[in-house]
């Protein structure tokens, strides 16, 4: 039986400064490390909000539920998708300001079927799969912090292999992001969930109004 009691240092009979060495050498094995570190992250700084009332984390070999967090915020359900820099992309500009990339794909390959009637085997997400995105921003200068923007704000993909239809509904795989953050990116996620709600209940009226 394992001993939680000890670190997995000390579980797995590795040095500090050999995890390390690994970690720094291997960048598989970095992004992956930290990208569940984010997760940690994002949870402990901004899901005990008050406004919240539930927190569950889909399966990762879910499939057909996909999402960092599901949230329900002020009685609405959202998705987050975490997502980190490319660290090889990071390029500082200022004392505090910097230029960077996020990697906004899935890490399975699924069959999406289009309104034109083609289909696509790819990672890359769909627009309006999930809610918002939280880009950890660890790699600005090693501080936790996050990027936040709502998925109907996002690029999509420019391939010219794709057709438009697909064009439209894919969610661009490189993602700009500055620090500070530059629209559609901003430090505050529950400013754009706020407007999420304003836009649903404005929809919820229209409709009424014209039934």
């Amino acid at each position: 039986m394992t001993d939680i009691r000890k670190s997995i240092l000390d579980r797995w009979e590795i040095s500090e400064a050999e995890f390390t060495e690994l970690i720094d050498q291997n960048p598989s094995l970095r992004g992956m490390n930290l990208g569940y570190i984010a997760e940690k992250k994002f949870h402990d700084q901004f899901l005990e909000h008050p406004e919240i009332t539930e927190v569950a984390k889909d399966d990762d070999h879910n499939r057909s539920r996909k999402g960092d967090r599901r949230i329900r915020y002020r009685g609405h359900e959202f998705i987050v998708e975490v997502k980190s820099l490319q660290t090889n992309m990071c390029k500082k500009l200022g004392d505090d300001n910097w230029d960077g990339k996020s990697q906004v794909d899935g890490s399975d390959r699924r069959v999406i079927k289009f309104k034109d009637g083609s289909e696509l085997n790819t990672t890359l997400l769909l627009r309006g799969e999930f809610d918002l995105l939280a880009v950890n921003c660890f790699a600005f200068g090693e501080q936790w912090r996050f990027a936040f923007a709502k998925n109907s704000d996002l690029p999509t993909s420019s391939f010219k292999k794709y057709t438009e239809e697909q064009r439209r509904q894919l969610i661009a795989s490189l993602i700009p992001v500055s620090w500070p953050p530059k629209p559609p990116f901003t430090t505050d996620p529950f400013e754009l969930l706020d407007e999420m709600i304003d836009e649903k209940e404005s929809q919820k009226v229209d409709v009424e109004e014209i039934n």
